[in-house]
């Protein structure tokens, strides 16, 4: 019993003095309840819409405030002209549009079905769902105020419109946010052991003691990795359209473009996380953990990031892979062209820029 105690013991000791350890038993589960509390949430708030006003008299008035005054939509533009419906979701402003009709009033004072359109951006078809079912609830609610002022049974039909994936598809929806997770994840992993690798089996002396520059040096590290990524994501894409049958409505050489650009920041930040990192195992694990959980969670196709805290929603700004979901999100499946997507390019190749220079500081910092 006293062997025990002292093994006992010496455990508990050894546990408590390793901040790693401590870290993993207690600060990754409180890490990840709230990331997963705040973050995992499918409920639709202050969706973003807008209401195309054509009949302009007190009903539409009435109707335009009830949708102001849920705090599941956000009226964020009120327009007479339905062009506009298109160029609001073009620029990425709304998810969906309320259409009432000119002769509207005049259908429900003459005891005939009044109707309403509805138009929801399909793209994500979770969220497109949520909204319709939303907005026609706040459309039952009106019927019944309006029934008993007027004695009679009002009646309002909507009319649902999907645009961008009016199949309804959830492949549609996965597939550009199932490429970033796969070439970030890849990338990163593969690049990250790759300098570590040369300081365990004792190479770097050598390197460290030879003319090259760091910039050949990284640069030489990262262009194989680079070829076999692009193979990896040509086999990806041609998977996606002749197996899971995903249509491409936009560019496909736009598609490959933004796609070589993730390809390149993930990239980069293998090699920053293999000059920062010791071992193989614990870049493995910062690359693992490190972008798994964020990519997951803060690329915006399984889970919205406008329901998340307002903190949550800045950290997602350096997640490289929510600004490819969106681009690839509009090229794919919106069929927009680089007009729409040429800010998330310049972010990416700024963070790319960014994590080469961090990745060649830090080698040289190693030849000193």
């Amino acid at each position: 019993m006293k062997r025990f105690n002292a093994i006992l013991w010496k455990e508990f000791r050894h546990v408590f003095r390793d901040s790693k350890t401590m870290l993993m038993l207690f600060g990754l589960p409180v890490i990840q309840i709230l990331l997963f509390g705040f973050a995992l949430s499918h409920e639709i708030k202050k969706a973003p819409i807008l209401v195309v006003d054509q009949a302009v008299n007190a009903s539409s008035h009435k109707i335009i405030e009830k949708f102001r005054a849920n705090e599941q939509f956000e009226l964020v533009n009120l327009a007479r002209n339905i062009d506009e419906i298109k160029a609001e979701f073009f620029k990425g402003r709304i998810q969906m549009a309320v259409v009432i009709p000119v002769d509207f009033e005049a259908s429900h004072y003459a005891s005939e079905p009044a109707e309403i359109q509805l138009i929801a951006d399909a793209s994500n078809p979770n969220i497109a769902t949520n909204l319709v079912r939303f907005a026609a609830g706040i459309i039952r609610e009106i019927e019944r105020e309006w029934s008993p002022q007027n004695r009679t049974s009002i009646a309002i039909r909507t009319e649902t419109s999907m645009i961008y994936n009016p199949d309804m598809s959830s492949a549609t929806t996965f597939v550009p946010g199932l490429i970033a997770l796969i070439l970030l994840l890849v990338c990163v992993l593969m690049t990250s052991v790759s300098i570590v690798r040369e300081k365990e089996q004792g190479h770097m002396e050598v390197l460290l003691v030879s003319p090259m520059h760091p910039v050949t040096f990284v640069l030489a590290k990262a262009t194989p990795y680079l070829a076999l990524s692009l193979i990896n994501l040509g086999v990806i894409l041609a998977m996606s359209i002749w197996i899971l049958h995903i249509p491409i409505a936009g560019s496909m050489v736009l598609l490959f473009i933004v796609s070589m650009l993730l390809i390149l920041t993930a990239l980069a930040l293998g090699l920053w996380i293999s000059t920062v990192t010791r071992t193989q195992e614990t870049a493995m694990m910062f690359a693992l953990l490190g972008m798994l959980l964020p990519t997951l969670l803060f690329t915006g196709f399984m889970f919205p990031i406008e329901n998340m805290p307002v903190a949550l929603q800045y950290f997602s700004f350096l997640v490289p892979s929510r600004w490819y979901y969106s681009m690839a999100n509009d090229i794919m499946i919106k069929g927009l062209g680089f007009g729409a997507v040429w800010k998330e390019i310049l972010i990416l190749g700024g963070m790319t820029i960014l994590l080469l220079g961090l990745s060649i500081r830090g080698f040289k910092h190693r030849l000193i």
